[in-house]
């Protein structure tokens, strides 16, 4: 019992040093295509089965063309030889095409895979991942894949069966000097082998490389205004010099490698070949030869070569897309967000409640919340200030569950969020930040984004004006079909925003989240908005995050947020009798040079 745990750990050592696993898991990807992979193997056997015909054409050829002079020999071998070329052409196209339609395929079937994992990610993942590593994955990863899951396989599998065929037949015209060929495989074996692991070694570096090289250009094009202002060109520069001579590093010591195997293994076949001939001309030898066959079996070898070569050459293919696999599928084996919930309510109320609720960041050393115990009534409005760091957001990041609550809960209408299904926890929110999202599309569609795809076009409208985006939308050239550019670019802040706004309106959810939201506006259209989110406000549960406190004045609760604790809470009449946090936040923002907070308080 012990000798088989000791050998299957062997095995799956010896499995996991190869990629073996991974590569299997791989080509479960190609035979999904099963029909047109069995097609392209047919094609692979008539390409292996034309190059031993035409080897084995030769000794007919020289014997009965050249030698003996035979008339039918002249006749049908020129025929012969246009048939065998006529079949290898339909065997390579079913083959090539075959597989390259497999290969886009695997890539399509990839990429799908990978965007729903994306998509399903819990927020952590986004705050520890750049975009240009994710982007190096959806591209450069799967491309490596897609051709080691069917080039590779094409070379291995036609060149194969081509060395198979090749060696058969050199069997049957003479054992004896075929097993010199016999003899020196294991040899050429042993190299390929040696190359495999380093190839795959400095693949796994390369990946590495091109996620660097994609996240360096990333902040370079996204941070181009920043970059110009501050002169930051020579820092990109030498940021993106260096990652890409790391890169251009590791794909010459892949180069090097290939360059110095494949002229390895071709110089061990050319001794082989060179003993060969110096034994076929030997007196003994030489006299039971006859021409054809000597050409015969000496264009089996030259065949061979070429075939030899294409293995040894694919290896690094071969590796290179095995680094990318694992990289994709460590990637798509991900755990997703929870989503153990199966309760669902068409409509809440939009009563919340934290009970006890302590939250910690994953790695982080101490608790972002503590203790936080509250109740919002539906329909009522409620503000949450502080400096930054103190737990806003995260507070507000945990209702429609962007991160898992370990200690604790929060309810909805009397029901732990974390029974609600993910879909309708989150179809009971509406959210605008200070970081406005909008997508390369339509201002329509930017409005009517998602689950609101199917809005009425008055509907749409409606959104508009009651976020007083109408103005500047009926200006546009083209209207709500106006494209906005990639993140809203051909708007200013605060059309941005506005249409931001006019989404959550559009929503009309029971709970309402707004962070920031009114920080990008000028004075005019804040104030136009705040009358308008005000209106929005009535019978919503509303949770606002605002540094402005002339804007939050009318909440019927504000809290004072401070290291991750609710330290305060009241109306703002109430909190400024308090005299404590909110009272120093509110008369340093208005400067009231008047008043001098007490040390405690001051932040």
């Amino acid at each position: 019992m012990l000798e088989q745990s000791i050998s299957q750990k062997k095995v799956d050592q010896q499995k996991k040093q190869f990629g073996l696993d991974i590569y299997l898991r791989l080509l479960r990807y190609t035979f999904v295509y099963w029909k047109i992979f069995a097609l392209a193997i047919i094609g692979m056997v008539i390409i292996a089965l034309s190059s031993t015909a035409f080897t084995a054409l030769m000794k007919p050829l020289m014997d009965g063309s050249f030698v003996h002079r035979d008339p039918t020999t002249i006749k049908w071998v020129p025929l012969a030889l246009i048939g065998i070329y006529l079949i290898r052409t339909l065997g390579a196209f079913a083959a090539t095409y075959g597989m390259s339609l497999i290969g886009r395929n695997v890539i399509y079937i990839l990429r799908n895979e990978m965007l729903d994992k994306l998509l399903s990610m819990p927020k952590y993942f986004y705050d520890r991942s750049t975009t240009g590593e994710l982007m190096s994955k959806f591209t450069y990863d799967v491309e490596q894949v897609a051709h080691a899951s069917t080039h590779a396989v094409t070379v291995f599998i036609r060149d194969t069966l081509t060395i198979i065929g090749l060696l058969s037949w050199m069997i049957y015209l003479n054992a004896l000097l075929s097993l010199l060929f016999i003899v020196v495989m294991p040899v050429v074996t042993l190299l390929i082998v040696w190359v495999s692991k380093r190839f795959r070694r400095i693949s796994q570096h390369i990946q590495g490389s091109m996620g660097d090289v994609s996240r360096v250009l990333e902040e370079a094009i996204k941070g181009n205004q920043v970059v110009k202002i501050f002169g930051g060109q020579q820092y990109e520069k030498q940021q993106f010099d260096q990652v890409n001579s790391l890169n251009r590093h590791q794909n010459l010591k892949m180069q090097m490698t290939t360059a110095l195997s494949q002229p390895i293994v071709q110089l061990i076949v050319a001794c082989a070949l060179a003993v060969l001939i110096y034994l076929a001309t030997l007196p003994g030898m030489i006299e039971k030869i006859t021409v054809g066959t000597f050409m015969s079996f000496l264009a089996a070898i030259f065949m061979l070569m070429p075939s030899v070569k294409a293995i040894t050459a694919v290896v690094s293919d071969l590796q290179r897309g095995i680094a990318a696999a694992q990289s994709i599928f460590d990637f798509i084996d991900l755990e997703k967000e929870k989503d153990t919930g199966q309760y669902e309510a068409n409509r809440v109320k939009g009563e919340l409640a934290f009970k006890q609720l302590n939250f910690k960041y994953q790695r982080a050393k101490k608790n972002a919340l503590e203790n936080i115990n509250f109740t919002i009534n539906a329909g009522q409005t409620v503000a949450i200030v502080g400096r930054s760091g103190s737990g806003k957001s995260t507070l507000l990041n945990l209702i429609p569950r962007l991160y898992e609550i370990e200690e604790g809960e929060i309810t909805l209408d009397g029901h732990n969020i974390q029974d609600y299904t993910l879909q309708n926890l989150r179809s009971h929110i509406s959210y605008v930040g200070q970081d406005v999202v909008l997508f390369n599309d339509t201002i329509k569609h930017n409005i009517a984004y998602g689950q609101m795809k199917d809005a009425s076009q008055a509907q749409i409208e409606a959104a508009a004006k009651a976020a007083y985006a109408t103005d500047f939308i009926s200006k546009s050239a083209d209207g709500f079909d106006t494209m906005v550019g990639e993140r809203g670019v051909m708007l200013s802040g605060g059309q941005r925003q506005r249409i931001a706004i006019a989404r959550a309106l559009l929503k009309n959810a029971p709970v309402l989240i707004l962070d920031e939201a009114t920080s990008s506006l000028d004075t005019e259209s804040e104030r136009y908005i705040q009358a308008s989110l005000e209106n929005l406000m009535k019978n919503r549960t509303t949770l606002v995050i605002a540094h402005r406190l002339s804007t939050i004045e009318n909440a019927d609760i504000i809290m004072v947020m401070d290291q991750g604790r609710i330290v305060e809470s009241g109306t703002h009449d109430e909190l400024l009798v308090l005299n404590a946090h909110y009272a120093s936040l509110h008369r340093i923002q208005f400067k009231d040079a008047s008043y001098q907070p007490p040390d405690e308080i001051l932040v």
